[in-house]
């Protein structure tokens, strides 16, 4: 099955977090994620680096080791239209409603560490299609 996942899962199979193994474990799966995946990711390594948790070099490595992920990235402007309903709908950016329009599209779910968007997503009509890094089944109302 194919799997849209977001920069946040990417990032764990880089740094050491939380929930790393298992994000690790969605690189046997066919992956998918709007065009911009890797920038998001880029910005969040400087964001590391900038505070000092990771160096330049560090940085620089990571991120051709993201650029070389297995994950296929697809054109956004399809699904613009879309990510900006589902912002609207959910009160949330369209940046991250973009993974989801994709999923939409292909008919497939967002996995995601992002716990805001999981939340956002869990109380709208879409909520079967986004699942939160590590949870078992479907991200409910009532998880912190």
């Amino acid at each position: 099955m194919t799997i849209v996942i977001d920069s946040s899962v990417a990032l764990k199979w880089v740094l050491n977090e939380p929930e790393s193994e298992v994000a690790l474990a969605l690189r046997g799966e066919a992956l998918i994620a709007p065009g911009f995946w890797l920038a998001e990711a880029a910005n969040a390594l400087w964001r590391h680096a900038r505070l000092r948790q990771i160096t330049a070099s560090e940085a620089l490595e990571l991120y051709d080791d993201l650029a070389d992920a297995p994950i296929t990235s697809l054109s956004t402007e399809p699904h613009i239209r879309q990510a900006l309903v589902l912002g609207v709908e959910i009160n949330h950016p369209i940046y991250d409603c973009l993974y989801l329009a994709l999923a939409l599209h292909h008919a497939t779910e967002v996995v995601t560490a992002d716990r805001r968007f999981a939340a956002a997503v869990a109380r709208s009509a879409h909520a079967g299609r986004v699942r939160l890094l590590g949870a078992e089944g479907r991200l409910s109302l009532h998880e912190p």
